[in-house]
């Protein structure tokens, strides 16, 4: 994938982005860090407060069961996409790139798409369905280059 100089680079899951912009040229990418932002992964116990809850049959029979539980996690991984399709939103309507990579785990990915404004659609250069906020920055540039 060519990479132009210039070009915004937003590696993110649910719990982290980067922030990176490309110093290089297209052949010879040089992602630079702009920003990090983390989010904390709260214990199970401190995101919920009871059980799932329970339903009589409506059927009338004597049955009982539960409702499925919900993902807390999942919930803040999702709440974090949401939050950074936002921040992509603000900075392109300051024009403050032109050209925009995103890579993401395919699920954050598609949680990203459900919320990219139409700003940011238009400087969408690619997307990379890959989990890289563990990477080495020299890492992701040879991924980006290969991708």
């Amino acid at each position: 994938m060519q990479v132009p100089h210039n070009t915004f680079v937003v590696v993110a899951d649910g719990k982290k982005m980067l922030f990176l912009r490309n110093e290089g040229d297209a052949e010879y990418p040089k992602l630079e860090l702009e920003r990090k932002v983390e989010q904390e992964d709260a214990a199970d116990r401190d995101q919920k407060t009871d059980g799932p809850g329970r339903t009589f049959d409506a059927s009338g029979g004597a049955g009982r069961s539960a409702y499925e539980e919900v993902d807390f996690h999942q919930l803040e991984e999702d709440r974090f996409a949401h939050e950074t399709a936002e921040m992509l939103k603000r900075r392109a309507l300051r024009n403050e790139f032109d050209s925009l990579i995103v890579v993401a785990p395919p699920r954050t990915l598609g949680e990203l798409r459900k919320h990219y404004h139409k700003e940011v659609e238009k400087r969408l250069a690619g997307e990379v369905a890959k989990d890289l906020t563990g990477h080495p920055v020299p890492e992701i540039e040879k991924i980006l280059q290969s991708a």
